[in-house]
């Protein structure tokens, strides 16, 4: 199979995939006769789409990561726009906005600084290769928000309840998660004297990956507090935080950086035994040891 012929594959396949578990989860049409939910996973491909053209022409990858934050709050303030405003919706609207509004400009600003993003090096010169890793996005973006997405545009009622509230416990925990390992990671890399070396201090110390492990915990709680509200084969756009965790462990995220980090500190005796004894994801506070190497 030529190189086309997978960009091609991986981009039918990224479609079919996203637009069968939305049909199979909608149960509301518009008037152009699109089911609601289908509406709204085709509007964050065609922005995708939209936003490669200037991508490609001027070979940029600056502005992927903030597309996708993007994405992710046109979608939930549309479905907040058309909803019933029940109090369950408007939470999880407020922390999918939230997290996207904090992960973008983090990210942003970080391949700012830096002036590259390196996954894309191979990858921006390929138009097709390009494309697809922008219908990826389409997909990552409609895949872990779908729960929320669903709730959000159900007429059903949906308190603060017990589901909510515990949903809303869990993102926070992840949220703060996420953002204590990035700044963690953020100062340790200013340093000069850190150049070339390993984080495993702090939340880096007890994971490999804390905040990754932040990122499956909060969408982890926005699949709880969409779960009163889900009925029938809606209840398949709970595959949300299962998709994160597979996407994140086994395609990129962990497989991609550890590959990288056995490249650069394989043979140090240190970084293996940070490896044995730090876990790759879950957070473990019993873990000993965690200097700065």
């Amino acid at each position: 199979m030529t190189k086309n012929t997978q960009s091609i594959t991986g981009i039918l396949a990224a479609l079919i995939v996203t637009l069968s578990i939305a049909t199979a989860a909608s149960t509301q049409a518009q008037d152009t006769g699109l089911p609601l939910l289908v509406s709204f996973v085709l509007l964050a491909f065609i922005i995708q789409w939209l936003a490669f053209i200037p991508a490609y022409a001027f070979q940029t990858e600056k502005y992927f990561d903030l597309l996708g934050s993007l994405t992710y709050i046109v979608l939930a303030a549309t479905a907040l726009s058309v909803s019933s405003l029940q109090p369950g919706s408007i939470a999880i609207a407020a922390m999918v906005i939230i997290w996207a509004v904090r992960l973008g400009s983090f990210l942003y600003t970080r391949v700012k600084q830096v002036g590259h993003d390196t996954r894309f090096r191979s990858i921006k010169p390929d138009f097709l290769q390009f494309l697809m890793t922008w219908t990826f996005q389409g997909m990552w973006v409609s895949l872990t928000f779908c729960a929320g997405l669903t709730a959000l545009l159900t007429a059903e009622p949906h308190p603060l309840d017990v589901w909510v509230l515990s949903g809303c416990g869990l993102w926070l925990a992840g949220f703060m998660i996420e953002v204590i390992a990035d700044r963690q990671k953020t100062a340790f890399r200013l340093q000069e004297s850190n150049s070339g070396k390993f984080i495993q201090h702090g939340l880096w110390a007890w994971s490999r990956h804390p905040n990754y492990f932040g990122e499956i915990l909060l969408w982890t709680g926005i699949a709880v507090a969409a779960f009163p509200v889900l009925e029938g084969l809606q209840l398949v756009t709970l595959i949300s935080p299962i998709f994160v965790f597979f996407l994140l462990t086994k395609i990129s995220g962990v497989r991609m950086l550890e590959a990288q980090a056995r490249r650069r500190w394989g043979d140090d005796p240190e970084y293996k035994l940070y490896l044995q004894r730090t876990p790759s994801i879950v957070l473990n506070p019993f873990v000993r040891g965690g200097q700065s190497h």
